[in-house]
């Protein structure tokens, strides 16, 4: 029965990924990359595209350099062109130690690109950053890429939108939790939950937080790249909360990640970046819960993946 499972899985045509991230703040960017490229050693997905958010040349540089790192330098790179300024989580200049990757191109207009290139509702995109440049996205106009304005574009090509924003759930004892990514840049947050065409999954700021990923699971022998940049950010290598790596796994894994969802709805973002969401049938909108008793399943799963201590099989067998 297992082989039958692995086979199926197998068998799958692999989700067609688009990441967009602001590496360079947290820690949880460069896990997140890191983890979309095991599932795609598993060949569970394809990453297309890796957009920067964070307005600094090196994010963009450092997201190829760990493409490379993976054996993938081909895989294209966006550079942000606009955007908050940002928190310096220190590890971007990695990129000049390990180089390698594509060159890269304006973030706004590889996401056109990319997209126009693949089939008809078959794009995930995972937003884990700043709303900057899936925002501005929206607001092209037709180019040599295609002649569909971005949100008819986005319309006709996204299946989902997998997006690390928000807050659902009181953090901390604060029922009004202003999420990080979202009050950098609350005029395209707002924006994209208004306007965005597709369904939209949310993992909120709760959801990374009661996830803990030890940092210490990136230890190898020798240079890595990976290790390199945890320990810069914390030379300890403790853990950090798993924030962007659970709006990859939801993307990859939509119905074995071992979250729940919340009932359809929408998210409605205020002037000061709190988001609110309220139930309705019909709605485009959901954000991810963590299953009572499921904390560690899941932060197992993510160890395994990262450490690739994984088969398919095993993977299955885990059952998350």
């Amino acid at each position: 029965m297992l082989a039958l499972l692995a086979a199926a899985v197998i068998t799958t045509a692999p989700v067609r990924l688009i990441i967009d991230t602001d590496m360079g703040n947290d820690i949880d960017d460069v896990i997140a990359l890191a983890l979309a490229h095991r599932l795609q050693d598993l060949g569970e997905c394809e990453i297309l595209a890796v957009t920067a958010s964070k307005p600094d040349p090196l994010s963009a540089q450092f997201c190829g350099s760990v493409n490379a790192y993976f054996d993938r330098p081909k895989i294209a790179v966006g550079e942000a062109m606009t955007g908050p300024k940002t928190q310096d989580g220190g590890y971007l200049p990695l990129a000049l130690v390990y180089p390698g990757g594509a060159k890269p191109q304006p973030a706004v207009a590889l996401l056109r690109k990319t997209l126009a290139e693949q089939p008809d509702g078959s794009v995930t995109i995972v937003q884990i950053g700043f709303s900057t440049n899936l925002s501005d996205l929206l607001e092209t106009k037709p180019d040599a890429h295609s002649s569909l304005s971005g949100r008819d574009l986005v319309r006709k090509k996204v299946k989902t939108l997998s997006l690390m924003a928000g807050a659902f759930t009181p953090v901390w004892g604060n029922d009004r939790h202003l999420e990080y990514n979202v009050v950098k840049d609350i005029a395209s947050a707002r924006n994209l939950a208004e306007e965005w065409p597709t369904p939209m999954v949310f993992s909120g700021f709760e959801i990374g937080l009661a996830l803990p990923f030890p940092l210490s699971r990136t230890k190898r022998e020798g240079d890595d790249l990976i290790e390199d940049a945890c320990r810069i950010y914390d030379k300890t290598l403790g853990t950090r909360p798993s924030w962007d790596q659970t709006s990859v796994l939801q993307a990859v894994r939509p119905k074995s990640a071992g979250f729940k969802l919340s009932p359809p709805g929408r998210v409605i973002i205020e002037p000061d970046g709190f988001t609110r969401f309220t139930p309705k049938t019909g709605g485009s909108h959901r954000y991810l819960i963590v299953p009572k008793g499921q904390n560690e399943a899941i932060i197992k799963q993510m160890e395994r993946l990262y450490s690739a201590e994984i088969s398919i099989a095993t993977d299955l067998n885990a059952g998350v």
